[in-house]
């Protein structure tokens, strides 16, 4: 007998033994399910769509939409709903769960209002950026026979720290800055009002609310001349120390080397900690960002296609 129901208490151990089996690439834990699904501020039960077959959890589809604002003054998005994770375990596939599980998560946004759905770029709390295709060809082509289309391509990439010295040529570039007037360091406690501001303004909400969370503010790295006009960091999100960024430099001083400087001393910071290796999620290959990245090292590790499906 298959079901598919709303979430219920209880389900959580079932869940995260279906997934870590569904997604051995991908493993998750009780504690990230618990924080960042049942915990998140926007978790509506009706929406973690659960399949049960015979008794037994056998995969899930989650839909979810704002409830509360991603940062103070932003607005809810009130036509945009996010799946960002779903599966069936692999003794089940073929047999049309995976599009009964996305379809009801689909209905449940739809219900309330959502035109626009993304899989799965949710933030604060996504998976993965995007359908990883290499790992997930089948799911890429479900979503694709469900009307997504690709809207992005990002990478995630890492390299290692050992040996990293920061270049003779980066030393040089931050000696010209500062005697411009820029300097390099962590934000004293004063400074993290404007960095949370600049960071949410220029870039996104969700970084702003990065550095509101970060416990630490030594792992992170300004530049400033009479305001910030430059971050880096590490171990901002769930406390993964090797995890890069964010990290952003204010688009009027790009092409000044100020990039390079923070996300050299960055990694000086991190080896400085013992940690062996610097990894992030998200980035355009194409990009200046994706270039400066290549240039200090870093190599692609995965690709992702971030999909959007909109109604009609």
């Amino acid at each position: 007998m298959v079901t598919v129901r709303a979430f219920t208490a209880g389900d959580e151990t079932a869940l995260v033994d279906a997934w870590n089996r569904s997604m051995p690439g991908d493993p998750t834990t009780a504690v990230w399910l618990r924080d960042c699904v049942l915990l998140d501020p926007n978790f509506d039960p009706a929406g973690l769509r659960v399949a049960v077959v015979d008794g037994r959890v056998a995969g899930c589809a989650y839909g979810v939409r704002r409830l509360t604002p991603q940062a103070p003054g932003a607005d809810l998005e009130p036509d945009t709903g996010w799946i960002p994770f779903f599966f069936v375990v692999p003794e089940q596939r073929g047999r049309g769960l995976g599009r009964r599980l996305l379809g009801e998560a689909l209905e449940f946004l739809r219900q309330r209002g959502r035109t626009r759905v993304d899989f799965a770029s949710y933030t604060p709390h996504y998976v993965l950026p995007g359908v990883d295709v290499e790992l997930y060809p089948d799911g890429f082509g479900l979503l694709r026979g469900l009307g997504f289309e690709t809207r992005s391509s990002p990478v995630a990439m890492g390299r290692t720290l050992v040996g990293h010295v920061p270049p003779d040529e980066v030393g040089r570039l931050r000696a010209a800055r500062e005697s411009e007037g820029y300097v390099f360091r962590p934000p004293v406690d004063g400074e993290l009002p404007e960095l949370i501001r600049f960071a949410a303004g220029a870039f996104n909400p969700d970084w702003g609310e990065a550095i509101r969370r970060h416990a630490d503010p030594q792992r992170m790295v300004i530049a400033k001349k009479e305001c910030i006009v430059g971050f880096a960091m590490f171990g901002a999100y769930r406390g993964i120390r090797e995890r890069f960024g964010p990290f952003g430099v204010d688009a009027g001083e790009r092409g000044t080397g100020l990039g390079r400087i923070l996300l050299h001393l960055t990694m000086a910071r991190m080896r400085a900690e013992g940690l062996h290796s610097s990894w992030f999620l998200w980035a355009d290959e194409a990009s200046p960002a994706g270039h400066l990245y290549r240039k200090a090292g870093y190599e692609v590790t995965r690709r992702f296609q971030v999909m959007t499906r909109t109604a009609g």
